[in-house]
């Protein structure tokens, strides 16, 4: 039982890795200005490759469809945040609107998991 207790934990540290990559990889993005500025581009390439090895490395114990929400929802979220304070991207009410449907589906998807534990807490 507790072999499997570390897997889990093993696959969320490898998804967090991922998570975390994949924004430094799309910050890397914006600041490449379209590739020409080489380090920046050369950080889009380690941001991505990182984020999709632990990504398929965190698949080992986690299931896909949880862990690509996971994935994509909080990379969404949080990079929307980096948009928002470092290049004064737009921020409006459906902004957060949006950002929280979207925390809300990954929430969903992680309580449809354990359908158990949802009927406990109602």
């Amino acid at each position: 039982m507790k072999s499997v207790s570390i897997g889990y934990a093993k696959g969320y540290a490898a998804l967090a890795v991922s998570i975390f990559s994949e924004i430094f990889g799309t910050t890397m993005l914006k600041m490449s200005d379209g590739f020409t500025d080489a380090w920046p581009s050369v950080g889009v390439l380690i941001g991505y490759g990182l984020s999709f090895y632990g990504l398929s490395i965190c698949l080992k114990t986690i299931p896909l469809s949880l862990a690509y929400a996971i994935w994509s929802g909080l990379g969404t979220a949080l990079t929307a945040l980096i948009g928002v304070l470092a290049w004064e991207d737009p921020f409006s009410p459906l902004t957060l609107a949006g950002l929280a449907l979207i925390i809300g589906g990954v929430v969903l998807l992680n309580a449809s998991r354990n359908p158990d534990k949802v009927k406990a807490t109602s």
